[in-house]
């Protein structure tokens, strides 16, 4: 999975099959195809920013809220912030991340990590973040469960925010914040691993205020 998530960094557009692929054919591993395509949905959440078959796959059940930033000028802050989860690995084992960001500033409004990607941390993340900056006027999303859980979407649209969710299979709905976690990763995760869950809060609040505060963006 970290071999997964380093290569995924830097080819966002392979889907479970191609990375199938490059594991076997380019690295040697002996793995089925089907575990890879577990361990991408099920449990790093994975899918590719590209037209096609995706491996995961939104809850048909929930209602999806349509893409709201095509052709848009976002020219303020709190305008139009964007929330995603992603895998970290650490030395032993995995967490999730989620993040918001300010899609005029780039600033990294509020994150958290968890050991599941849960609707209920993904709604708190949100409403933390209100309390600390104002709400926006547009929360954009993937059409993950957990976005489009009612628990989720309840808790936004209550609070007379608009919800965009990105287009299925497009690249670039939420460049910005998949700009984001190689970012993360690349600077920070990559190099210096960590060993335990409040090893990842200490070394992931030291970097977000570095990469509020001080990085050239």
């Amino acid at each position: 999975m970290r071999l997964m998530d380093e290569h995924y960094t830097h080819h966002p557009f392979k889907g479970a099959r191609r990375m199938h692929t490059w594991l076997t054919l380019d690295k040697g591993y002996k793995i089925n195809k089907k575990r890879i395509e577990r361990l991408y949905s099920r449990v790093m959440g994975l899918r590719a920013i590209m037209p096609g078959k995706h491996t995961s796959r939104r809850n048909k059940e929930h209602k999806v809220y349509p893409y709201l930033l095509r052709n848009l000028t976002v020219d303020r802050p709190n305008q139009v912030w964007a929330i995603d989860i992603t895998y970290i690995p650490m030395r032993k084992g995995f967490m999730y991340l989620v993040a918001i960001i300010d899609l005029h500033s780039r600033f990294v409004l509020n994150w958290s990590v968890s050991n599941s990607m849960d609707a209920h941390w993904c709604k708190e993340t949100v409403e933390e973040a209100i309390r600390l900056h104002g709400k926006p006027e547009i929360l954009n999303t993937d059409q993950g469960s957990q976005f489009t859980s009612e628990i989720f979407t309840h808790s936004v649209l209550s609070e007379n925010i608009k919800l965009s969710m990105d287009g299925k299979g497009r690249a670039i709905d939420n460049v910005f914040i998949e700009r984001l976690w190689r970012s993360v990763k690349y600077e920070n995760i990559y190099l210096t691993p960590p060993e335990s869950g409040v090893g990842l809060y200490r070394q992931l609040s030291n970097y977000f205020d570095f990469y509020n505060h001080r990085r050239r963006h």
